[in-house]
Formats: C-alpha cells, structure tokens, sequence
C-alpha cells in the first residue's frame, strides 16, 4: 500500500515543480531576451531499513533553452540583438559581471549606458560613459560612436560581448554567469544587430498545453492517494471485522 502512496506523493511534488517552471516561462513570454527553464527529474532510492524498494523523483536542473527567440526591428539605436551565442555583460546589483541577451539600452542623467533594468553595461574599459547631449550608436562589432553637437562622430568605448564555450547558469537575480563564477574574456568575433531586440524563445502555445496536462496528471496523482486511502481504511474494517 505504501509503493502506491510513494508513488503518488512523489509524483504529484515533482507535478507541481513542473507546473511552477512552466508558470514562470509563461509569465516571460515577452520579456526580452528571455531563455526558457528547462526541468527534470531523477530518481532518488528511500534509504532506510525496509524502504530500498522505495523511490521518490527528485528534480534536476537541466540549464536553459538555448535556441534563440524571434528579433523583432525597432529601429530604436540603443536596441541591440546580441548574434549567435553571443552574450552582453552588465554589472549585476551586486556588484559582479553577469551576461543578459537584453538588449534595449538607455543612457541615465550621468551618461552612463545601462539596461532598461537598471543593469550598468560593461564595455572593454568598464562602464560605458557617453557624453553629455550626444545621439549614440552602435556598430555590429559592438562599437559605440557618439555623434556631438558639432557633428563629429567620436568613438566611446566598445561593449563586452562575450561567447561561452560550455553552458551558462541562471542565477536567482535572472542574469546568467559561467558556471566557475569566473569572469569570461570578451570575444572579438562576436556580432551584434543594433534598431533589433531578441524577444523571448517561450513558445505560449506549448507551454499552455504542457501546463494542461501537468495539471491533469496532478490530478490523477491526487486520485491515486484518494484510492490508496480509501483502500487502507477497507483493509483495516476488514480486520477488525474478522478478528
């Protein structure tokens, strides 16, 4: 009796995990740059004296989808869609080099060029500094040129576009890092399209289906403990009836 109740309790936890990814991919389906989480589960043997046939299914984080999402054109010069496996490095909040593939970017009241999450935007110097009433714009190699009230055309800095060779880790704050912590070297090659963003790679139409039947398989699970219950309370009328 307890196999089945193993069974249904472990079933109906790692149901709901699955329904908590889905949920937060569904609510960034047009967040910028957005990678969709990836889930999965494995399974961990009960230890413990008469439970080794005992399993419970434990998730285990797979990383991220890391298929690229639709660019949409908005003609805006600060809009960058970051090309291939490119990444663009930000200063998290907490002070370390972190890589985002959302690319709209503003310039705050100091001149300093941030995301429009309030990221500082790491260039080949450190922060990016444009100069007071300048119209910036981008190159594809990350370049960027400020275009001054005199018409000169004067080079800024260059963003730190970054390409990892082995996968990168989400962290709780949304931003990505390697996954030694350390910093990666910016990457020559890397490629960027500027009036572009990168929209998110959830797909809403699979993600509500896949949310359909997690839920319904929740509630089969939820039936399974029903039945195990109403079985054990049969068993022991049974037993008290005989004895």
């Amino acid at each position: 009796m307890d196999r089945m109740i193993y069974l249904a309790m472990s079933g109906a936890k790692a149901t709901m995990q699955r329904q908590d990814v889905l949920a937060h991919n569904l609510a960034n389906v047009s967040t910028t740059g957005f990678r969709a989480e990836l889930q999965a589960f494995r399974a961990v043997p009960v230890r413990g004296d008469g439970a080794s046939t005992r399993v419970y299914a434990l998730e285990t984080t797979t990383g991220y989808d890391a298929a690229p999402g639709p660019v949409q054109h908005t003609g805006r010069p600060l809009d960058v869609a970051m090309q291939g496996n490119a990444w663009l490095a930000v200063q998290a909040l907490d002070g370390t080099e972190a890589y985002t593939r959302a690319g709209a970017l503003t310039v705050a009241a100091d001149g300093t060029l941030m995301t429009q999450g309030g990221l500082v935007v790491i260039g080949d110097g450190g922060p990016v500094q444009a100069p007071p009433n300048a119209q910036l714009s981008i190159a594809p190699d990350g370049t960027i040129s400020a275009r001054t009230p005199n018409g000169q055309n004067l080079p800024v800095a260059r963003l730190k576009m970054v390409t990892p060779e082995a996968p990168l880790q989400r962290g709780p704050d949304g931003l990505f890092r390697s996954a030694d912590g350390e910093e990666l070297p910016a990457d020559p090659n890397a490629r960027l399209q500027d009036g572009a963003l990168e929209g998110s790679n959830v797909s809403a139409i699979e993600t509500m289906v896949a949310m359909i039947s997690a839920a319904r398989q929740f509630e089969h699970q939820m039936k399974m403990l029903k039945t195990a219950e109403q079985n054990e309370t049969a068993s022991a009328k049974l037993l008290s009836t005989n004895a």
